[in-house]
């Protein structure tokens, strides 16, 4: 009995030692950033259980027709909050800063109410309705957050850090509810994933509600001082040519997710080949908020949106060429890689360049731009039965063109006089 005492002991102090390490990364900015980061990690949690529900719904339980049907519909679905709704999302965030957690509450709680009412739908009409007020409540809570967040720090300073470890949270909790749902769905069918979606969004809504935040931009936060040489033609050039380039990026990252998704259909990898798919991408966003952290002491945002291209030409290229299970989870990390390096570059710029009573208008139009380019780049292969092969070169080139384009704009605005520094931007 006594030789066998120790080794329980090890685990509990290695389970101690890892829950306080979980505990730091959620309390490192004080306690308004650890309830928004509890509230936006059980928000991803639910996004991701929702997923696999739908997923096997709309796309593996029904014939290939079907399911790109299902497909489309359900792109169009996501793209409405963004096109229709956002511009006034952004405008009521705008006029009424103070709606930012009321956005995050609602974001979350009116979401329970949904998952709910999804699984008493009897008909894909109702369904999809359903669909579409969770994805319009997921735009609410997005902006708000995207808002709120540079009010919740002690020290404005380590905005890009606080994104960073925001967009990790979530990843490590999306990533640990993956394999749950996955069981209970194996187990005990969708229903089950949608009750564990119900619980997670009505934790995420609580969290939200004990936010206490200063909602007066701090003496120097980003976006006060250096937005005045932020608006100089330099800096507008700067921010045009890295919004299209993030574009861009979102386009093959839907384009080569939605792809490889099809392939694995057609070898009947299921919801299970699903599920490795997104934990995949998962896996290279949440890299890529190591990296954000690490080229944002060192480059400019736009050369870090030229390496998300050159990440995605290679990983598209190399895949062509050995394709497999193995080489479409690297596609699907390369893509969620690629797309985190883009987005984080490009939070950083705006947030330098954009006053904080304007940033929930501004992260609106981009977040809108960015779905607009997901759901072109996601349909092409869902249209059109394109083999994996060449569809991956075609994402290759498509990737160098990209960037060769995205460079030679840089160089020439280099070349231009500029009084703000490089590309306009104030370090």
């Amino acid at each position: 009995m006594s030789s066998a005492s120790p080794q329980p002991s090890k685990i509990s102090r290695a389970t101690r030692a890892v829950g306080r390490k979980i505990e730091g990364q959620f309390s490192r900015h004080g306690w308004a950033f650890r309830r928004l980061a509890i509230s936006h990690a059980t928000n991803v949690a639910g996004d991701a259980l929702v997923a696999l529900a739908l997923a096997d719904t709309l796309f593996f339980s029904v014939p290939t027709t079907e399911a790109r049907g299902n497909v489309v519909a359900f792109l169009l679905l996501t793209l409405a909050p963004f096109a229709v709704i956002g511009p006034l999302l952004g405008s009521i965030v705008h006029r009424l800063p103070r709606s930012h957690r009321a956005g995050l509450a609602l974001g979350s709680l009116g979401r329970v109410v949904l998952v709910v009412a999804m699984m008493r739908a009897e008909t894909d009409l109702v369904m999809l309705s359903m669909v579409f007020g969770i994805l319009v409540l997921s735009r609410i809570y997005g902006i708000s957050r995207s808002s709120i967040l540079p009010t919740a720090l002690p020290n404005p300073a380590d905005l890009v850090e606080a994104n960073a470890r925001l967009a990790r949270l979530g990843i490590l909790a999306g990533g640990a509810v993956l394999p749950i749902g996955l069981g209970a769905i194996n187990l005990l069918g969708n229903m089950a994933a949608l009750v564990l979606a119900a619980g997670v969004f009505a934790w995420s809504g609580i969290a939200a509600l004990g936010l206490r935040v200063d909602l007066r931009p701090a003496a120097g936060e980003p976006g006060t001082e250096a937005v005045p040489a932020a608006r100089s033609p330099a800096s507008r050039r700067a921010v045009r040519h890295a919004r299209i380039a993030t574009a861009i990026v979102r386009l093959l990252n839907g384009y080569l997710l939605l792809l490889v998704a099809f392939v694995f259909r057609d070898n009947e990898a299921g919801i299970v080949g699903f599920g490795s798919l997104l934990l995949a991408a998962g896996a290279g966003f949440g890299v890529s908020s190591l990296l954000a952290q690490f080229l944002a002491r060192r480059l400019h945002e736009e050369p870090m949106v030229v390496a998300a291209l050159a990440l995605e030409a290679a990983a598209a290229f190399i895949s062509a060429h050995v394709f497999g299970v193995w080489s479409a989870a690297a596609v699907a990390f390369f893509a969620g890689l690629a797309w985190g390096t883009a987005k984080f570059g490009y939070d950083g710029l705006l947030h330098a360049s954009v006053r904080p009573e304007d940033r929930g208008r501004t992260f609106t139009y981009s977040e809108t731009l960015f779905q607009l380019a997901w759901v072109v780049g996601a349909v092409i292969p869902v249209l059109v039965r394109i083999p994996a092969t060449l569809g991956l070169v075609l994402a290759g080139c498509a990737a160098l063109l990209a960037q060769v384009v995205l460079v030679s704009a840089l160089l020439i605005s280099m070349a231009e006089p500029a009084d703000t520094g490089p590309y306009g931007l104030h370090r």
